[in-house]
């Protein structure tokens, strides 16, 4: 059986590409990236280079789509008053600048022939210390709460580097109404800069680090920070884009393929966070990071399928449990309506 329409011809990268599975990524990372607050480029950078993009491509295609679908999410959660505007444009500051330092490294290792290599390792570095950081950070507050220190979730803080951080008194001092905190302007800028350069360099929006260090390292409650890095995600997301696209690295027929998916992916991933508990958006988020790494270290050693098994089986499952969330938090919701109303209707 002739199988030659399942793919598609890329005429920028010059590659045929499986285009069903440019649909699963974009609707699976749409799903992912609106729960846990980032564009998924952390998965989809990855995912094209598994397809068969050259990863400066993939680096490219990642950034323009996911501009796309972070805007969509962005615009959900300001509903839910998920975003701290102020807080979005201070790190705007960092972020710009260092977006456009990880793109000009990306072209000199490019020249060099060493793009692919690099980017993997250092994507596999990352991901360890995202990892290590989101299950130490659950652990501690486990053991918190089985010692009997706090009561319930909110107080259960494993890790707590931004009260450190918010003892930094260098002017200009801001505070942040929406996030609810307040702390040099130096904090979020310096934060933004170097996710900023991981946006350039590793083609992700910045958020795969940004949304961890807007929790431990800036102070924002979960759901803000995932509100806010989406904001910021779409207006790197942007300028990336721009960058990218004067370089030639953009593929925009993948690009309409994956927001095809993820414009209905990502409004279910957003829906799903009213209602999921801080912790369980965070340990989910880290079993997501861990497969991407052996996806990666995977495709580094030329084990391509089991490399791209790896990814979307990861990635399909933990869509299904965010919207296994979803579903069962909207269910519970319209029977607590329904009771409240026969309450009503027998006083």
């Amino acid at each position: 059986m002739d199988a030659s329409w399942l793919y598609m011809y890329m005429p920028i990268a010059g590659v045929n590409i499986f285009w069903p599975g440019l649909v699963l990524i974009g609707f699976s990372v749409g799903v992912i990236g609106g729960f846990f607050g980032m564009g998924g480029a952390w998965m989809v950078t990855p995912g094209l280079n598994i397809l068969g993009f050259p990863m400066a491509f993939a680096i490219g295609t990642d950034i323009a789509h996911i501009a796309g679908k972070s805007m969509i999410s962005t615009m959900r959660h300001s509903k839910f008053g998920n975003v701290d505007y102020k807080l979005g444009f201070v790190m705007l500051v960092g972020t710009m600048v260092g977006i456009e330092c990880g793109a000009q490294i990306i072209m000199y290792l490019e020249r060099l022939g060493m793009v692919g290599s690099v980017v993997r390792w250092v994507y596999v570095g990352f991901l360890m210390l995202i990892a290590f950081m989101v299950f130490y950070d659950y652990f501690k507050a486990v053991q918190k709460r089985k010692a009997g220190q706090v009561d319930g979730e909110k107080g259960a803080e494993g890790i707590t580097w931004y009260k450190t951080f918010h003892k930094i008194k260098i002017p200009p001092m801001v505070h942040f109404k929406t996030a609810g905190f307040t702390c040099s302007a130096w904090l979020p800028i310096t934060v933004s800069f170097v996710t900023g350069v991981l946006a350039g360099f590793l083609g992700i929006g910045g958020g795969l680090l940004r949304m961890p260090a807007l929790v431990y390292l800036i102070g924002c409650p979960t759901h803000i920070a995932v509100g806010t890095d989406l904001f910021e995600v779409m207006i790197s997301g942007l300028y990336g884009a721009f960058t990218y696209t004067l370089k030639g690295r953009i593929e925009l027929i993948a690009v309409f393929v994956m927001l095809t998916g993820a414009a209905i992916g990502a409004q279910i991933g957003t829906v799903a966070t009213k209602y999921a508990k801080g912790y369980g958006i965070r340990v989910a988020f880290g079993c997501a990071v861990l497969a991407c790494m052996v996806s990666i270290i995977l495709k580094q050693f030329n084990y391509s399928a089991s490399a791209a098994a790896v990814i979307l089986s990861a990635i399909g499952i933990i869509c299904i449990y965010i919207m296994g969330i979803m579903f069962k938090g909207a269910a519970n919701e319209l029977r607590e309506k329904r009771i409240r109303e026969d309450a009503a209707a027998v006083v």
